[in-house]
């Protein structure tokens, strides 16, 4: 287990779905160290193409109870990586120093059992180059001395117009991302796996929601009952002749 382990933390409670953490991802990384990041038919009907990050949208409750959910998900550098010890190159690995996963594409011969291992989904095969690719959490980026320090986060951190996705080392009980677990209940997604993701989710905090059940039936303008409502002469314009729909 590495002393140093760099992660995510995201807070649902904030994230609005705005996809600015995918399109800048997609932006920084398909011109970076861990590019290209290729695209198939992206203008036609069907597009698909490789993403390091993806937002998950899902209605979940019953009505009129329901609520809009927005999940963000990446590589989540667990750990206990399974997809590091399943690779027959040691193409997948965990680095040390700050306990990333990474993808040596040199070494990397694009069998997918790395994929089949990680109970996540979130390695994607770049079907240009025939190798697996997934989030490296712009560590081209995080460790560039030449970036002011400000600027040494994953993109999709700097992205984010509502803050929902925080960065730093969750070994270190003073930074950031570990007091917002702390404090904010954070949690990993699906423990019982026993991989130990480094990323972590802050849960969407319960408003309750009163609703009338007057509002939730349909009812006649009263004034549409029989004989209360003006009747227009018969040379009248009719609703057509002076609306425009």
């Amino acid at each position: 287990m590495s002393t140093k382990q760099l992660a995510l933390v995201i807070d649902l409670n904030v994230c609005v779905g705005c996809h600015a953490c995918v399109t800048s991802c997609k932006a920084w990384n398909t011109a970076g160290a861990a590019g290209p990041l290729s695209d198939q038919n992206p203008y036609g009907a069907d597009p698909s193409g490789t993403f390091f990050n993806r937002v998950q949208t899902f209605e979940v409750g019953e009505y009129p109870s329901t609520e809009t959910v927005h999940f963000p998900k990446s590589c989540l550098h667990c750990e206990d990586p399974p997809c590091v010890p399943v690779c027959p190159t040691g193409a997948s690995y965990k680095r040390g120093e700050d306990g990333i996963v990474l993808v040596d594409y040199d070494k990397c011969i694009g069998c997918k059992y790395c994929a089949w291992a990680c109970p996540y989904g979130v390695r994607e095969v770049d079907e240009h180059q025939k190798v697996m690719k997934k989030c490296t959490l712009c560590v081209d980026r995080i460790h560039d001395e030449l970036l002011p320090p400000a600027d040494r986060k994953p993109a999709c951190v700097m992205a984010c117009p509502t803050n929902a996705r925080l960065f730093g080392d969750i070994h270190d009980p003073r930074s950031e991302v570990s007091r917002a677990i702390q404090d904010a209940g954070g949690y990993q997604l699906m423990p019982e796996w026993g991989t130990h993701p480094a990323n972590h989710y802050l849960p969407r905090r319960k408003t309750e929601i009163k609703v009338r059940a007057e509002d939730l039936e349909r009812v006649d303008n009263p004034l549409k009952i029989d004989g209360r409502l003006p009747k227009p002469a018969l040379k009248s314009p009719s609703l057509d002749d002076v609306t425009t729909w």
